[in-house]
């Protein structure tokens, strides 16, 4: 049996509502004219005044969110939601730093400089007043590049300077033409030693590319794809302005990313999707997600003896030269990475259970639920393979770095960099898993309790 007969056997074939017939006009029987001339002259349709609905049948159904059916739906939903909004904005008023200053790095890192590379030629390793005796270099020594960099701001905006960088195959490639960015320590601005170049300048090509991302966002979804730019520009202001400083002032970092998360849900999805019983149903099947996500994640880093300290968060500690919850960052970062595929999840679920209401107002919430299943068993397939590969590719210099070990699979897997992957990964598939049929069943709940469309039901003669 294929796949598709296999699935309609298991969930039952949609009902279907056959096409009505058109009905024949009532009028009296009117004598056949003989002659153009005596044939009465046909009376013009009636105009409608402006704004009343037409009473015929027949009639497309309309694409907007519909209202609830009923006041006690309403008033279920408000009273489920409300109390979730206050609750993430009281926690983000809480938590965050009120008065307190942003904390310093320990580590000076200097003030960035911008300039370009005009010459670089590659030679052996000398200090300023140095000369290369002989025409080989020494057995062993490693080659540099020296750089000549015209300053474009800074104090010594308009000079240049030369600097000698080491060839290792770790450090980037210099060549003329680069535009860079430069280190300065404080003390000379003409001095070569005070500064240092650290990486190119990307500002352009980012730029670029996200003026092209907007611009494809806003060609297809048009005033919805607005609205979707700027719901993406407020969460990125709730992660700058609430989340990065309240982790940095010493609070729970899994407390503060539930919060952030929450409000990200409401404005992203809300702001995007519109005030309607179709959103209020994503956003609760995001939430309740997201809730099993942590709590999965919280039991298995435990169970599986995760402290968080990686690199990176090493490298955090000793900047902010004092101690972070470590596992705590890894929870948060495990909850605030399943949020956007979990809004995805969520809102298509709740579209398709919709869709599916006004192609056939018919169908009991049974039938919808199944339907809408159908539709989510294939996209949890493609989600989670998503949610996989994405962090699989972060991880990638993590993968190849252990395969070089030569320790085993069994070693590699339960290392601490790959088993904080595979939680992130297995936890949030999970959630994506339980989003399907929870956002499937209350939105069918909630969608056959609707109204339908007047015009969408047959005449009843």
């Amino acid at each position: 049996m294929a796949r598709d007969e296999l699935a309609d056997a298991e969930t039952g074939p949609i009902r279907r509502i056959p096409a009505e017939p058109p009905r024949a006009r009532e009028q009296p029987p009117r004598r056949r004219s003989t002659s153009p001339e005596k044939r009465p002259a046909r009376k013009p349709p009636a105009k409608r005044p402006a704004g009343t609905a037409a009473t015929g049948h027949g009639h497309g159904h309309g694409h907007g969110p519909a209202a609830p059916a009923s006041k006690r739906v309403r008033l279920l939903l408000t009273w489920l939601l409300v109390p979730i909004a206050v609750a993430a904005v009281a926690g983000l008023l809480v938590l965050y730093p009120w008065g307190k200053a942003k904390p310093a790095s320990s580590y000076q890192q200097g003030v960035p400089v911008h300039g370009t590379i005009t010459t670089a030629l590659s030679g052996p390793c000398l200090a300023p007043g140095q000369v290369q005796v002989g025409d080989q270099p020494e057995p062993g020594q490693k080659p540099c590049l020296t750089v000549e960099v015209a300053f474009s701001d800074g104090a010594a905006a308009g000079s240049t300077v030369k600097l000698i960088v080491p060839i290792e195959p770790s450090t980037p490639r210099f060549s003329a033409n680069d535009k860079v960015v430069l280190a300065y320590n404080g003390g000379d601005p003409h001095d070569p030693g005070s500064y240092q170049i650290v990486d190119f300048q990307r500002g352009l090509p980012l730029a670029v590319l996200a003026g092209l991302f907007a611009i494809a966002v806003v060609a297809l979804g048009r005033w919805q794809g607005v609205a979707a730019l700027g719901a993406l520009v407020l969460s990125f202001v709730v992660l700058v302005l609430f989340v990065l400083p309240a982790i940095l002032a010493g609070e729970n970092p899994l407390l503060v990313a539930i919060v952030g998360a929450g409000v990200i849900m409401f404005v992203a999805l809300y702001l995007t999707h519109g005030l309607s019983a179709r959103t209020s149903v994503a956003v609760l099947g995001t939430m309740v997600s997201l809730v099993l996500i942590g709590l999965l994640s919280v039991i298995f880093s435990a169970a599986a003896s995760l402290t968080g300290l990686d690199d990176s968060t090493s490298t955090l500690i000793g900047s902010l030269g004092h101690g972070i919850d470590a596992r705590g960052l890894l929870l948060a970062g495990i909850v605030i990475g399943a949020l956007g595929v979990l809004d995805d999840v969520t809102v298509t679920q709740t579209s398709a259970v919709w869709e599916l209401r006004r192609a056939n107002p018919d169908l009991g919430w049974r039938e919808l639920y199944r339907a809408g299943q159908r539709i989510g068993r294939d996209h949890v397939g493609s989600a989670v393979n998503t949610l996989v590969m994405a962090y699989a590719g972060a991880a990638l210099p993590v993968l190849l770095y252990s395969s070089l070990s030569g320790v085993g699979l069994g070693t590699i897997l339960g290392s601490q960099d790959i088993a904080e992957e595979i939680v992130r990964t297995l936890a949030g598939s999970v959630g994506i898993v339980a989003a399907v049929p929870v956002t499937t069943g209350l939105a069918a709940l909630i969608a056959s309790r609707e109204p339908s469309n007047p015009s969408s039901h047959r005449s009843k003669q």
